[in-house]
């Protein structure tokens, strides 16, 4: 245990909060990702991605708990989902938007 409870007290928080938005952008971030890149049909890409999202969003909640630090968890969460965005939002000469 920490010498500091506070200090604790304030890594738990910030590890929930990364768990609850930074999971949701990051599984947003993997279905827009997946919207554009899956070899199917466009609604068949859509209904795959929203379903895989909710795999991605347990894993990053395990993640961010099973992480080092809280800022570690942060920086990755983040990481992520910048280029899966970008990747997703980006390629103008597939004609897709997510």
């Amino acid at each position: 245990m920490s010498k500091n409870p506070s200090l604790s007290r304030w890594s738990i928080a910030s590890r929930v909060l990364a768990a609850l938005f930074g999971g949701y952008a990051l599984a947003y971030g993997f279905t827009a990702f997946f919207s554009v890149y899956l070899p199917l049909v466009r609604a068949d890409r859509v209904v795959y991605a929203s379903l895989v999202c909710f795999a991605i969003w347990t894993a990053a909640v395990i993640y961010v708990f099973a992480a080092r630090s809280a800022t570690r968890a942060w920086l990755w969460l983040v990481g992520l989902t910048a280029v899966l965005c970008l990747a997703a939002f980006l390629p103008t000469e597939l004609g897709v938007r997510p």
